[in-house]
């Protein structure tokens, strides 16, 4: 599949792996939900979104060891029985549903969570812990087959009140244990094939550049501008794979 892709798409995805994990590197999260859809636009999902699980699982292996003292693990456990079960059920779905299906469901969903970062406020509310129901179980089922939970455990972790540390070190620790779990997944169902392989390879270095390059970055934007950036790149990528 990769050697069909012509200089121009291997310039592309060469650039959008390295801003996916540049953006990774400063925030602690997000590569998935710029890299995925993004990639999708010329490469299958059944490809993209095991390669991307991969990456993911070793940039959060670096942030959850290099920050183990931040963990709640108190916020952290109540999110794990149910993120499994949605690994679960995805990897059922997985096997069952057409790749233009998925693709134009992954448009969707990227969009509804751009227009969640624009236009919503965040609030300081304390939320309860009953939200990690439906936090774990979207955040392993839409992870599974998008390769974009991360939002949900984000929603969660936010309503819990973390600072900025402990959320940091807590998002890294659900990302891992999801994400070995996602993979132990697309492993038994036979998704590392060669292609799949072949593309974590290529974007590995390109991965550990873009994270630690972002890990470095100061910018003068505040939290929010950022989110808001990251929110219409978001809209226009969800559209572009919903009217594909």
């Amino acid at each position: 599949m990769l050697e069909t892709l012509n200089a121009v798409h291997l310039a592309y995805a060469a650039v959008v792996v390295s801003t996916a994990y540049f953006v990774r590197g400063i925030a602690g999260f997000g590569s998935g939900l710029i890299a995925i859809p993004l990639l999708a636009q010329v490469l299958p999902l059944a490809v993209v979104v095991p390669a991307i699980g991969l990456l993911d699982y070793l940039g959060s292996l670096t942030h959850g060891t290099q920050h183990r003292s931040a963990i709640r693990w108190r916020e952290l456990l109540p999110l794990l029985p149910f993120t499994l079960l949605g690994v679960v059920i995805a990897l059922y779905l997985f096997k069952r549903v057409d790749d233009d299906a998925l693709r134009r469901a992954l448009g969707v969903f990227v969009m509804a969570y751009a227009l969640y970062t624009l236009l919503v406020r965040q609030s300081s509310a304390m939320g309860s812990r009953l939200w990690a129901v439906p936090g774990g179980g979207l955040g392993g089922l839409v992870g599974t087959l998008f390769g974009t939970g991360g939002p949900f455990y984000v929603i969660y972790l936010g309503l819990r009140g973390l600072g900025k540390s402990e959320f940091r070190a807590t998002i890294a620790t659900v990302f891992l244990i999801d994400g070995a779990a996602r993979i132990v997944g697309y492993l038994g169902a036979g998704f590392y094939g060669g292609d799949v392989l072949l593309l974590a390879g290529l974007s590995l270095p390109l991965m550990a550049v873009g994270m630690v390059a972002g890990g470095h970055v100061h910018t003068g934007i505040t939290q929010a501008q950022f989110q808001k950036g990251i929110g219409v790149l978001l809209l226009g990528s969800g559209l572009a794979l919903a009217l594909r």
